[in-house]
């Protein structure tokens, strides 16, 4: 169904992940300047809403995902990830807790295989798993909630999820240095009944609405990762540095678990996300998936890609990029949309060195001989 936020005067669409809600209402920089003074929310009525009920269900989503979810208390936020065997990211879930049913956010693709994935994994336990997304929305907002966004609260819990990524939770572990954007993140998603929209958003102007993009790149500066932008079927969570919010590293087994173990202790994610800041100078925004090279010996060699990219209100042209490992952090990449070619230098998120944090002595090679002196 369309959301009614399209009503309000100069609501513009993009194809894209968000094409369902608006994209912009006419002026995408005063939106996002208004959004990031906690001013105007945004329409997410797209994403998916889950839900967990069952005395069992804390434990039962913490054996199976990298958060530490068995004593998650009401009105707590919390996210996780579902991991396949080998360790890559196949969801990523936002939770909030009410005392008796645990309520997911996910992404508007993802709500039918997580659905069917927590169906089959229910066994013998007292759990029972619904898609709520009919009949809930969810709005985005920076700052407080909006007085008159009517969050759902159950059993005197208010179910508005609040972004942990302003710090690094217990039990996670942070791969950038030095002063991180994402101290300033102050992210939220409310809950409220799908009913409630036409008159949300009846009440409301362009001058206190944000579309998606102001919301885009306001995570972008704050190296946010997604699932629907930049997660694809190779992805570890330590390439995107989620083990700061997303991944608890000694709560115990859960699928995925020893891969993530063994490349924060042992090695090395293969491809690690890089900040980017783009040259304007021809007004071209590069696409997610847009090539990324560096140049070497003369010649440009492909090192990744873009995942995210948009204009912000102070930074100009910025993106979020998956490149290999051992591209150069100094080294001034470029970007290729269509037939334009865009220089874009780099601020390191994942180290090239990120991984390998446990201290293992070396082991003298097998049939070496000590030579005496």
């Amino acid at each position: 169904m369309a959301s009614p936020f399209f009503l309000i005067e100069g609501a513009t669409a993009l194809p894209g992940v968000d094409e369902a809600v608006p994209a912009h209402y006419g002026n995408p920089m005063v939106e996002q300047r208004t959004l990031d003074a906690g001013r105007a929310i945004v329409d997410l009525s797209h994403r998916a809403v889950i839900t967990v009920a069952g005395p069992d269900r804390l434990s039962w989503l913490h054996s199976m995902t990298s958060a530490d979810l068995a004593t998650l208390q009401p009105g707590v936020s919390a996210e996780t990830l579902v991991l396949d065997q080998q360790g890559h990211v196949e969801h990523a879930v936002k939770l909030v807790d009410d005392g008796e049913t645990t309520w997911m956010i996910v992404e508007p693709t993802a709500a039918a295989a997580l659905v069917s994935w927590l169906d089959r994994m229910r066994f013998m336990l007292r759990v029972e798993v619904s898609d709520r997304t009919e009949d809930i929305a969810v709005v985005g907002f920076v700052g407080e909630r909006p007085a008159d966004v009517p969050a759902i609260v159950v059993r005197e819990t208010e179910l508005t999820w609040r972004d942990p990524w302003r710090d690094v939770v217990a039990g996670g572990h942070q791969y950038a240095t030095g002063e991180h954007p994402g101290t300033g993140w102050d992210w939220s998603e409310s809950l409220v009944e799908r009913s409630a929209l036409p008159s949300l958003a009846d009440g409301r102007s362009a001058a206190t609405v944000a579309g998606s993009l102001a919301a885009e790149a306001l995570r972008i500066a704050a190296w946010r990762p997604r699932a629907a932008t930049e997660v694809d079927e190779r992805t570890l969570p330590h390439e995107l540095d989620w083990l700061r919010t997303a991944v608890h590293l000694t709560k115990g087994c859960y699928r995925g678990q020893e891969t993530v173990a063994k490349v924060h202790n042992l090695g090395h994610p293969p491809r690690r996300l890089v900040f980017l800041h783009l040259d304007g100078s021809d007004s071209v925004m590069p696409a997610g998936g847009a090539v990324v090279s560096d140049e070497r010996g003369g010649e440009l060699r492909e090192v990744g890609h873009i995942t995210s990219a948009a204009m912000h209100h102070e930074l100009g042209p910025i993106a979020l990029a998956l490149v290999k490992r051992t591209v150069d952090p100094q080294a001034v990449l470029q970007v290729a949309e269509g037939e334009e070619i865009i220089a874009a230098s780099q601020q390191v998120i994942v180290p090239s060195d990120a991984g390998a944090v446990a201290d293992v002595p070396r082991l003298p090679r097998l049939g070496a001989v000590r030579r005496e002196r």
